[in-house]
């Protein structure tokens, strides 16, 4: 269970890492896989700024931590796609893209706490 708990941590930071660069370098394609499309700006690179943070907070909690504060951390940011499905669902964005994307990220983000708290 132990790499499992860890190789899925890893796996959520890296792609967490991903969509943050993914916003910086190529706005408006993100943003419409965020299921809300809006034309590149601030607001965008904010959002490309803070996954790129939360992942490398992550993967440095993981190598630095250990198992508890990095559980810690993926249940505290749990609340970042959970607050992503709210945000799609009430700026027009489809039930697909909030709960499919955005609603199992947060579960998965959750297991990924329980995982890493059992170690």
């Amino acid at each position: 269970m132990t790499p499992f708990a860890y190789g899925l941590a890893i796996v959520l930071d890296l792609f967490i890492i991903f969509i943050g660069v993914r916003f910086l370098l190529q706005p408006e394609p993100a943003a419409a896989g965020y299921g809300v499309p809006a034309p590149a700006g601030a607001y965008l690179s904010v959002k490309g700024v803070r996954d790129l943070t939360y992942g490398l907070v992550g993967l440095a909690l993981l190598a630095f931590g250990g198992a508890t504060a990095s559980a810690w951390f993926m249940l505290v940011v749990t609340l970042a796609p959970l607050g992503d499905t709210v945000i799609v669902l009430r700026n027009g964005g489809t039930k697909a893209v909030a709960f499919g994307i955005h609603f199992a990220t947060a579960v998965t983000v959750l297991i990924s706490a329980a995982l890493l708290f059992a170690l």
